[in-house]
Protein backbone atom coordinates (compact mmCIF):
# COMPACT_ATOMS: atom_id res chain seq x y z
CA UNK A 1 0.00 0.00 0.00
CA UNK A 2 1.10 3.36 -0.70
CA UNK A 3 0.33 6.97 0.21
CA UNK A 4 -1.59 8.64 -2.58
CA UNK A 5 -1.19 12.61 -2.70
CA UNK A 6 -2.65 14.91 -5.43
CA UNK A 7 -0.59 17.75 -6.55
CA UNK A 8 -0.48 20.42 -5.27
CA UNK A 9 -1.00 19.71 -1.44
CA UNK A 10 1.29 17.21 -0.04
CA UNK A 11 -0.24 15.14 3.29
CA UNK A 12 1.47 15.82 6.25
CA UNK A 13 2.05 13.79 8.86
CA UNK A 14 2.94 13.99 12.89
CA UNK A 15 5.06 11.25 12.49
CA UNK A 16 6.68 8.26 11.35
CA UNK A 17 3.80 6.26 13.41
CA UNK A 18 0.81 6.91 11.33
CA UNK A 19 3.39 5.60 8.15
CA UNK A 20 5.13 2.64 9.39
CA UNK A 21 2.72 -0.53 8.21
CA UNK A 22 3.00 0.66 4.91
CA UNK A 23 6.56 0.20 4.13
CA UNK A 24 8.97 -2.94 4.92
CA UNK A 25 12.30 -0.92 3.66
CA UNK A 26 13.69 2.48 4.35
CA UNK A 27 15.91 4.36 2.76
CA UNK A 28 16.85 7.33 5.13
CA UNK A 29 18.66 10.56 5.29
CA UNK A 30 21.13 10.75 7.70
CA UNK A 31 22.23 14.96 7.80
CA UNK A 32 18.98 16.68 8.44
CA UNK A 33 16.96 13.26 8.98
CA UNK A 34 18.98 11.91 12.09
CA UNK A 35 21.66 14.55 13.43
CA UNK A 36 22.89 17.84 12.62
CA UNK A 37 26.38 16.79 12.51
CA UNK A 38 27.38 17.71 16.04
CA UNK A 39 24.06 15.56 17.54
CA UNK A 40 21.19 13.16 16.84
CA UNK A 41 17.95 14.85 17.04
CA UNK A 42 16.02 14.49 19.70
CA UNK A 43 13.20 11.52 18.50
CA UNK A 44 15.79 10.39 15.96
CA UNK A 45 17.02 7.31 17.58
CA UNK A 46 13.88 6.51 19.32
CA UNK A 47 12.39 6.41 15.76
CA UNK A 48 14.62 4.28 13.93
CA UNK A 49 14.55 1.97 17.14
CA UNK A 50 10.68 1.86 17.20
CA UNK A 51 11.54 0.92 13.20
CA UNK A 52 13.40 -1.80 13.98
CA UNK A 53 11.26 -3.39 16.33
CA UNK A 54 8.65 -3.71 13.65
CA UNK A 55 11.47 -5.71 11.74
CA UNK A 56 11.51 -2.44 9.04
CA UNK A 57 14.90 -3.20 6.79
CA UNK A 58 17.00 -0.07 6.81
CA UNK A 59 19.72 1.42 4.63
CA UNK A 60 20.97 4.90 5.74
CA UNK A 61 21.94 6.59 2.65
CA UNK A 62 24.35 9.67 3.17
CA UNK A 63 25.82 12.05 0.59
CA UNK A 64 28.75 12.39 2.95
CA UNK A 65 32.08 12.81 0.84
CA UNK A 66 33.88 10.10 2.94
CA UNK A 67 34.17 6.12 3.31
CA UNK A 68 30.89 4.28 4.57
CA UNK A 69 32.93 3.16 7.54
CA UNK A 70 34.37 6.63 8.69
CA UNK A 71 30.30 8.09 7.96
CA UNK A 72 29.59 4.71 10.54
CA UNK A 73 31.64 5.29 13.03
CA UNK A 74 31.46 9.05 13.35
CA UNK A 75 27.64 8.34 13.40
CA UNK A 76 27.81 6.36 15.93
CA UNK A 77 29.41 8.89 18.25
CA UNK A 78 26.73 10.65 17.96
CA UNK A 79 24.47 8.21 19.15
CA UNK A 80 23.55 6.44 15.86
CA UNK A 81 24.95 3.17 16.49
CA UNK A 82 24.87 0.02 13.98
CA UNK A 83 21.91 -1.74 15.60
CA UNK A 84 19.46 0.38 14.54
CA UNK A 85 20.37 -0.39 10.88
CA UNK A 86 21.09 -2.72 8.64
CA UNK A 87 23.53 -0.89 6.34
CA UNK A 88 24.69 2.37 5.49
CA UNK A 89 26.08 3.84 2.26
CA UNK A 90 27.85 6.99 1.75
CA UNK A 91 28.55 9.29 -1.57
CA UNK A 92 32.02 8.70 -1.05
CA UNK A 93 31.96 5.28 -0.59
CA UNK A 94 30.41 5.03 -4.02
CA UNK A 95 33.06 7.75 -5.50
CA UNK A 96 35.90 6.14 -3.73
CA UNK A 97 34.79 2.56 -4.95
CA UNK A 98 34.84 3.92 -8.65
CA UNK A 99 38.20 5.01 -8.27
CA UNK A 100 39.40 1.94 -6.98
CA UNK A 101 37.97 -0.65 -9.29
CA UNK A 102 38.40 1.84 -12.45
CA UNK A 103 35.56 -0.78 -14.34
CA UNK A 104 33.46 1.79 -15.76
CA UNK A 105 34.87 2.82 -19.10
CA UNK A 106 34.81 6.56 -17.60
CA UNK A 107 36.93 5.39 -14.90
CA UNK A 108 39.42 3.40 -16.88
CA UNK A 109 40.15 6.45 -18.57
CA UNK A 110 41.04 8.76 -15.97
CA UNK A 111 45.01 9.48 -15.65
CA UNK A 112 46.46 9.22 -11.94
CA UNK A 113 47.64 12.54 -11.31
CA UNK A 114 44.37 13.76 -8.79
CA UNK A 115 44.02 16.96 -7.16
CA UNK A 116 42.21 17.10 -4.20
CA UNK A 117 39.84 20.15 -3.17
CA UNK A 118 38.49 19.22 0.16
CA UNK A 119 39.03 19.22 4.01
CA UNK A 120 42.13 17.29 5.89
CA UNK A 121 39.30 15.09 7.09
CA UNK A 122 38.10 13.87 4.18
CA UNK A 123 41.52 12.40 3.18
CA UNK A 124 40.80 9.27 3.97
CA UNK A 125 39.65 9.23 0.51
CA UNK A 126 42.79 8.58 -0.90
CA UNK A 127 43.70 6.07 0.57
CA UNK A 128 43.96 2.60 -0.84
CA UNK A 129 44.22 4.31 -4.42
CA UNK A 130 46.79 3.91 -6.66
CA UNK A 131 47.36 7.51 -7.47
CA UNK A 132 49.89 10.41 -7.77
CA UNK A 133 48.45 13.64 -5.61
CA UNK A 134 49.66 16.99 -6.68
CA UNK A 135 48.77 20.18 -5.63
CA UNK A 136 47.54 22.00 -8.53
CA UNK A 137 44.80 21.37 -10.61
CA UNK A 138 47.27 22.87 -13.67
CA UNK A 139 49.25 18.99 -13.29
CA UNK A 140 45.98 16.41 -12.36
CA UNK A 141 44.94 14.30 -14.33
CA UNK A 142 41.44 15.39 -12.74
CA UNK A 143 40.09 16.82 -9.52
CA UNK A 144 38.24 14.83 -6.79
CA UNK A 145 36.12 17.65 -4.64
CA UNK A 146 34.98 16.52 -1.53
CA UNK A 147 34.08 19.80 -0.12
CA UNK A 148 35.48 23.24 1.39
CA UNK A 149 37.95 23.51 3.65
CA UNK A 150 35.73 25.19 6.47
CA UNK A 151 32.77 27.48 6.70
CA UNK A 152 34.15 30.69 6.00
CA UNK A 153 35.62 29.70 2.82
CA UNK A 154 33.79 30.10 -0.35
CA UNK A 155 33.25 29.14 -4.15
CA UNK A 156 35.47 31.81 -5.11
CA UNK A 157 38.19 30.40 -2.64
CA UNK A 158 38.39 27.75 -5.03
CA UNK A 159 38.24 29.83 -8.37
CA UNK A 160 42.10 29.55 -9.57
CA UNK A 161 41.83 25.21 -8.75
CA UNK A 162 38.46 25.21 -10.68
CA UNK A 163 38.95 27.84 -13.61
CA UNK A 164 42.74 25.96 -14.30
CA UNK A 165 40.99 22.42 -14.50
CA UNK A 166 38.33 23.83 -17.03
CA UNK A 167 40.83 25.58 -19.16
CA UNK A 168 42.70 22.36 -19.37
CA UNK A 169 39.44 20.11 -20.30
CA UNK A 170 40.05 17.54 -17.10
CA UNK A 171 37.07 16.01 -15.28
CA UNK A 172 35.80 16.25 -11.86
CA UNK A 173 34.60 14.02 -9.53
CA UNK A 174 32.01 15.61 -6.80
CA UNK A 175 32.09 12.78 -4.32
CA UNK A 176 29.15 15.16 -2.45
CA UNK A 177 26.18 16.22 -4.52
CA UNK A 178 24.70 18.67 -1.49
CA UNK A 179 25.01 22.20 -2.38
CA UNK A 180 25.07 22.91 1.27
CA UNK A 181 24.22 21.31 4.95
CA UNK A 182 23.38 22.87 8.33
CA UNK A 183 26.36 22.13 10.60
CA UNK A 184 24.56 22.97 14.10
CA UNK A 185 22.51 25.51 12.93
CA UNK A 186 24.97 27.09 10.39
CA UNK A 187 24.75 26.69 6.64
CA UNK A 188 27.82 25.40 5.03
CA UNK A 189 28.91 24.62 1.55
CA UNK A 190 29.77 21.22 0.45
CA UNK A 191 31.04 19.80 -2.82
CA UNK A 192 28.22 20.02 -4.76
CA UNK A 193 28.84 24.00 -4.74
CA UNK A 194 32.29 23.64 -6.66
CA UNK A 195 30.84 20.67 -8.61
CA UNK A 196 28.40 23.61 -10.38
CA UNK A 197 30.82 26.17 -10.96
CA UNK A 198 32.72 23.96 -12.52
CA UNK A 199 30.04 22.98 -14.83
CA UNK A 200 29.50 26.74 -15.44
CA UNK A 201 33.31 27.17 -16.10
CA UNK A 202 32.60 24.33 -19.17
CA UNK A 203 34.22 21.61 -16.93
CA UNK A 204 32.86 17.75 -17.12
CA UNK A 205 31.76 16.65 -13.66
CA UNK A 206 30.59 12.77 -12.62
CA UNK A 207 28.58 13.09 -9.74
CA UNK A 208 28.04 10.17 -7.18
CA UNK A 209 25.48 10.51 -4.23
CA UNK A 210 21.91 11.18 -4.56
CA UNK A 211 19.70 12.10 -6.61
CA UNK A 212 21.54 9.65 -8.90
CA UNK A 213 20.49 6.44 -9.93
CA UNK A 214 23.50 4.24 -9.22
CA UNK A 215 23.42 4.69 -5.05
CA UNK A 216 19.76 3.97 -5.24
CA UNK A 217 20.08 0.98 -7.19
CA UNK A 218 22.54 -0.47 -4.25
CA UNK A 219 20.31 0.35 -2.33
CA UNK A 220 17.65 -1.21 -3.64
CA UNK A 221 19.77 -4.27 -3.76
CA UNK A 222 20.68 -3.83 -0.23
CA UNK A 223 17.27 -4.11 1.15
CA UNK A 224 16.35 -6.73 -1.06
CA UNK A 225 12.16 -6.05 -1.08
CA UNK A 226 11.22 -7.11 -4.04
CA UNK A 227 7.69 -4.72 -4.13
CA UNK A 228 9.33 -1.02 -4.94
CA UNK A 229 6.20 -0.26 -3.28
CA UNK A 230 6.48 -0.92 0.20
CA UNK A 231 10.18 0.96 0.50
CA UNK A 232 10.34 4.83 1.31
CA UNK A 233 12.65 7.11 0.70
CA UNK A 234 13.19 9.41 3.96
CA UNK A 235 14.89 12.78 3.43
CA UNK A 236 15.28 16.75 4.09
CA UNK A 237 16.26 17.46 0.28
CA UNK A 238 13.64 18.12 -2.18
CA UNK A 239 16.23 18.55 -4.84
CA UNK A 240 18.56 15.24 -3.78
CA UNK A 241 16.30 13.32 -1.44
CA UNK A 242 12.77 13.19 -2.85
CA UNK A 243 14.43 13.66 -6.36
CA UNK A 244 16.68 10.62 -6.01
CA UNK A 245 13.19 8.50 -4.53
CA UNK A 246 11.13 9.43 -7.58
CA UNK A 247 13.64 8.38 -9.78
CA UNK A 248 14.35 4.89 -8.31
CA UNK A 249 10.54 4.27 -8.36
CA UNK A 250 9.72 4.59 -4.49
CA UNK A 251 7.69 7.11 -2.77
CA UNK A 252 9.00 9.32 -0.36
CA UNK A 253 8.69 11.29 2.85
CA UNK A 254 10.15 14.73 3.29
CA UNK A 255 11.46 16.44 6.46
CA UNK A 256 10.65 20.01 6.18
CA UNK A 257 12.57 20.55 9.47
CA UNK A 258 15.85 20.48 7.57
CA UNK A 259 17.92 22.11 4.77
CA UNK A 260 14.17 24.11 3.59
CA UNK A 261 12.89 25.21 6.98
CA UNK A 262 14.04 28.57 6.72
CA UNK A 263 12.83 28.84 3.09
CA UNK A 264 9.36 27.30 4.59
CA UNK A 265 9.61 30.26 7.09
CA UNK A 266 8.21 27.83 9.76
CA UNK A 267 7.65 29.82 13.34
CA UNK A 268 8.81 28.06 15.91
CA UNK A 269 6.01 25.70 17.33
CA UNK A 270 3.48 26.89 14.90
CA UNK A 271 2.18 24.12 11.89
CA UNK A 272 3.55 24.25 8.80
CA UNK A 273 0.97 25.89 5.82
CA UNK A 274 0.77 23.12 3.27
CA UNK A 275 0.37 25.67 0.39
CA UNK A 276 3.68 26.65 1.19
CA UNK A 277 5.23 23.67 0.90
CA UNK A 278 3.24 23.12 -2.23
CA UNK A 279 4.78 26.32 -3.61
CA UNK A 280 8.09 25.31 -3.19
CA UNK A 281 7.58 21.82 -4.34
CA UNK A 282 6.16 23.42 -7.51
CA UNK A 283 9.02 25.68 -8.12
CA UNK A 284 12.18 23.05 -7.55
CA UNK A 285 10.11 20.78 -9.66
CA UNK A 286 9.78 17.77 -6.94
CA UNK A 287 6.91 16.82 -4.61
CA UNK A 288 7.00 14.13 -1.67
CA UNK A 289 4.60 11.77 -1.39
CA UNK A 290 4.05 12.97 2.29
CA UNK A 291 5.98 14.57 4.68
CA UNK A 292 6.95 15.63 8.24
CA UNK A 293 8.17 18.08 10.89
CA UNK A 294 10.78 15.88 12.31
CA UNK A 295 12.15 11.86 11.80
CA UNK A 296 9.98 11.44 15.16
CA UNK A 297 7.41 8.46 16.02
Amino acid sequence: MTIQSAFPAVPIQSGLSGLADHYDGYIIDLWGVLHDGAKAYPGAVDCLRRLRERGKRIVILSNAPRRAEAVARRTAEIGITPDLYDHLLSSGEEAWQSLQARQDPWYAELGRRLCHLGPARDRGMLEGLDIDEVPDAAAADFILATGLDGPEDSVATYEPALAAGAARGIPLICANPDLEVVRDGVRELCAGALAARYEELGGEVRYHGKPYPSVYRSCLDLLSIADQARILGVGDSLRTDIAGAAGAGIDSLLVIGGIHAEELAIPPGAPLDPQRLAALSARLGHQPTASVPTFTW
